[in-house]
């Protein structure tokens, strides 16, 4: 008997640790950092600057305390702390993006919250020292442009040490981080100060990298002759999700759905405006929650990247890149899927129980063999 009630506590603990750990490892290292092609352009900056491995992930959607379920809000957050923090240990990025809403209720929550938020996301997305972490604001962050006001964006700003629009150099790699919601172009002073860092740093990416201009920017290092990477929380202008084919894009009964300017996408004329200002070799996007992949101006790749949260999508999944000034790789990396583990509990349940079932029949017979014999 003590023996079968051991067998069963170790099966038990086994098929949690597997389902709540162990599943992220068996996942997560089939994903590999993607490979650069060489040339001999590549190989005079490989000498120069090491490749930088890069994360992007987005719409994390920390739960406040207006929605979800506390079981919904632990079940959630341990699956996006056990898939980033295995990802820190089997792939080790040099730099981590997170693509706007942090948050869930960051435009309703009150101070108090807000700082139980931040601590909760350096908590759940926790890098090693060596590793920078970069962040974008969302809808959910701020507000929507016609919700965000000065207290609101100045928080989210000072708890980041970000602004409206953000030049970041890293080995060589120039990045753009923009505030979506600040890009209404009505006018406001948001818009108006938005537009203005993005003229002065396009400035600074156009005019052979000049140093001093470059000096204002804190985390800006020795600028190349390198086209951008963009970031920001809104896709680009796009009519719909149409022609998306990734493996998470969205399902076919919201793919038609059009798209809101300044709502789903950004606006037609901001996104002209970025792409004629900036002219990046590659831009990460979130927002719709799935994955997108489409082309601008013929040769410029926009990755929409998918929530990461089980909460927003059954397939949860994030980029690795590896960049140099001259060239770049993708690869989107896919995490367990929730149907999976939760089939995987179901499956060793039944196990558990036919095992269990097993032994008292075996019992019984024996206990019916004795009293016939």
């Amino acid at each position: 008997m003590k023996s079968i009630f051991l067998k069963s506590v170790l099966f038990i603990c086994f098929l949690i640790f597997y389902c709540e750990v162990m599943i992220y490892y068996v996942v997560l290292l089939q994903c590999s950092w993607p490979h650069l092609e060489y040339s001999n352009q590549f190989i005079n900056s490989f000498q120069q600057n090491q490749p930088l491995k890069v994360m992007l992930l987005a719409d994390i959607h920390l739960l406040g305390s207006r929605k979800g379920h506390w079981f919904d809000k632990l079940r959630r957050e341990w699956q996006m702390y056990r898939a980033f923090q295995t990802v820190m240990t089997v792939h080790n990025p040099n730099a981590v993006f997170v693509l706007g809403d942090l948050f869930d209720e960051g435009l309703w929550c009150s101070k108090k919250e807000f700082n139980y938020y931040i601590q909760r996301f350096h908590s759940l997305f926790n890098v090693p020292q060596e590793t920078k972490l970069f962040v974008v604001p969302g809808n959910h962050d701020m507000g929507f442009h016609y919700w965000m006001d000065d207290y609101l964006k100045q928080r989210f700003d000072a708890a980041f040490n970000i602004s409206s629009v953000d030049l970041i150099t890293l080995r060589g790699n120039s990045f753009v981080l923009l505030n979506s919601m600040a890009m209404e172009g009505d006018g406001c002073h948001f818009c108006k100060s938005a537009d203005k860092q993005l003229q002065k740093i396009a400035n600074i990416l156009n005019s052979n990298k000049n140093e001093k201009t470059s000096q204002r920017y804190t985390n800006v290092e020795k600028l190349q002759n390198s086209k951008p990477i963009f970031l920001q929380h809104f896709p680009m202008y796009r009519s719909s999700d149409k022609n998306c084919n990734e493996p998470d894009s969205a399902p076919p009964e919201a793919k038609f759905q059009i798209f809101r300017e300044k709502w789903e996408c950004l606006s037609k004329e901001a996104s002209d405006k970025v792409l004629k200002l900036l002219n990046p070799r590659v831009i990460f996007t979130g927002h719709t929650h799935y994955g997108c992949h489409v082309i601008h101006n013929e040769d410029i790749h926009e990755w929409t990247i998918p929530s990461f949260s089980w909460r927003n999508i059954n397939n949860p999944s994030f980029i690795l890149a590896v960049f140099t000034p001259d060239s770049f790789a993708i690869n989107k990396c896919y995490m367990p899927k929730e149907n999976t583990v939760i089939l995987t509990y179901v499956f060793g349940t039944i196990c558990f129980l036919i095992y269990h079932l097993y032994h008292v029949t075996r019992k019984l017979r024996v206990r019916v063999f004795k009293k016939t014999h």
